[in-house]
């Protein structure tokens, strides 16, 4: 599992989305090394790390996989943040450690638009992608990424105008890796099973400090569904940012360091 780190400080583990990698955290890095020691992860089956196949995918499977990979960084104590997909995986990896089945401490979590049972769009669009039709049109897809990938990307923009130079060039220098259709597909083909399993493990999150954060023009994870989730989160602190979509570390990157750094070094409860 390759990943970047940096800085010093409490440990902060960040979690892409699919398709993403820690190239995703170009601008949050620097930001957030003066105050914790970052660990900038490519999940396996993406970005630079190994595709192993067989790997289960599911969103507990990837969440164990992340605490045991933890461990083996020696750390005991540590914040987490997940964006998109790596945001319910972080919503299952903090169950997994409030279950005791880890000797981890999380202490914080921050969620950045993060897959969820109440935004309506993936719940259709994930299981029509699991299907034998529409998993025939994924492989399309990926077999032409290099001509459909700049269309889909800059969708996630809520000004395109406000995509940064060489990002385009950043997030496709991964595609070309074996391997990415099967560990693609391996995720959607779950998603819906693990919807409803997050959806049944998230009452046991309540009383963790959280900050969610969300553009409120997402395209992919919709803003509507922070307030339903955020229910389960009487601890934490919502922060929306308007007119941007479903990546504001990229897009408003100045405002969403400041909101982070805010959170991850007060020494109050968020409100």
């Amino acid at each position: 599992m390759r990943y970047l780190r940096a800085g010093s400080g409490r440990p902060l583990i960040l979690l892409h989305g699919l398709l993403g990698y820690s190239f995703s955290w170009r601008y949050t890095i620097p930001a957030l090394a003066p105050y914790a020691t970052v660990y900038a992860l490519d999940m396996m089956g993406a970005g630079f790390s190994d595709r192993p196949a067989g790997l289960d995918h599911s969103m507990r499977g990837t969440a164990v996989r992340l605490l045991q990979f933890i461990e083996r960084l020696g750390i005991s104590s540590f914040d987490l943040l997940g964006t998109s997909h790596g945001g319910a995986v972080a919503m299952m990896a903090a169950a997994e450690c409030r279950a005791g089945n880890f000797n981890l401490r999380l202490r914080r979590l921050v969620l950045v638009a993060p897959v969820n049972p109440y935004s309506a769009h993936g719940r259709r669009l994930a299981p029509f992608a699991g299907s034998n039709f529409g998993a025939g049109l994924f492989r399309f897809g990926v077999a032409h990424m290099s001509f459909l990938f700049p269309y889909f990307h800059a969708r996630l923009y809520a000004n395109r105008r406000k995509i940064p130079p060489g990002t385009l060039a950043g997030y496709v220098a991964p595609l070309t890796k074996p391997g990415l259709f099967e560990h693609a597909l391996s995720i959607v083909r779950t998603w819906t099973k693990d919807l409803r399993e997050l959806e049944k493990t998230l009452p046991s999150l309540a009383g963790l400090p959280t900050l969610l954060m969300w553009g409120s023009k997402d395209p992919a994870v919709y803003a509507s569904s922070a307030a339903p989730l955020a229910k389960y989160f009487p601890n934490s602190r919502l922060v929306i940012f308007p007119g941007i979509g479903h990546l504001p570390y990229e897009e408003c990157p100045d405002e969403f360091n400041r909101a982070l750094i805010d959170f991850l070094t007060s020494e109050t409860v968020p409100a």
